[in-house]
């Protein structure tokens, strides 16, 4: 257990913070799928910053996650799985959805795709869903290690710059870090270009964002 005081002017009730380098990708992944499922918070690292997870089905971490940064319920949240096989147990894929994921997944792509019952109405806006396959060693470990989906979201309150760092996000959140379970650092991100957003609801493609993958690299 760690404790940050008046080091970042605020008193910070103790939390945890679990580096990977001391105890590995699977142990940390292990631990951290642990949290997810007892409706915790975890922040953990990405292909580009750092992300913060809560459960998919548990509408207390969901609540909790809206709550600690400052976030619109109504903004869609993506979702983390570990497979196109999991992708299919929560979404409708079509055969341009599914040609889209087999090509470019994982990697730097996001999918908004029809939900499936499985997904909480309170996460499926306008009964969609999106959900990505992150290009990044402990992303997908906890995805496996966790087996249902997790939240996808950057660790800062809204609106401000992501840290690249764990100390940079304990300082943002101040005394709200309290409220996150479990912290794991895997030393400083890269940051980068997002993932690109493409809707494959109804019949019609469309490129909601265009980030890492352009529209040319990806066929469109």
């Amino acid at each position: 257990m760690c404790s940050h005081d008046s080091v970042f002017g605020a008193t910070i009730q103790a939390m945890e913070i679990l580096r990977v380098g001391d105890v590995g990708v699977e142990v940390a992944a292990a631990k951290a799928a642990l949290v997810l499922k007892s409706d915790g918070l975890v922040v953990y690292p990405t292909d580009t910053l750092y992300g913060l997870g809560a459960a998919m089905d548990s509408s207390e971490a969901v609540a909790k996650l809206h709550a600690i940064k400052s976030r619109s319920e109504e903004k869609f949240l993506s979702f983390i799985v570990p497979d196109v096989s999991m992708i299919e147990r929560y979404a409708h894929m079509n055969e341009t959805s599914r040609t889209l994921a087999t090509s470019f997944l994982p990697g730097p792509l996001t999918l908004k795709l029809e939900a499936k019952d499985s997904v909480p109405a309170s996460v499926a806006h306008d009964g969609a869903i999106r959900i990505r396959i992150p290009d990044d060693t402990f992303a997908l470990a906890l995805a496996r290690a966790y087996g249902a989906p997790f939240s996808a979201t950057s660790a800062n309150i809204s609106g401000e710059p992501t840290p690249s760092t764990i100390e940079g996000i304990v300082a943002q959140f101040g005394e709200r870090i309290s409220d996150i379970d479990l912290l794991v650092d895997d030393g400083p991100r890269a940051g980068g270009t997002p993932s690109t957003i493409i809707s494959c609801v109804g019949e019609k493609l469309e490129i909601i964002r265009e980030g890492a993958l352009s529209k040319e690299a990806l066929g469109l």
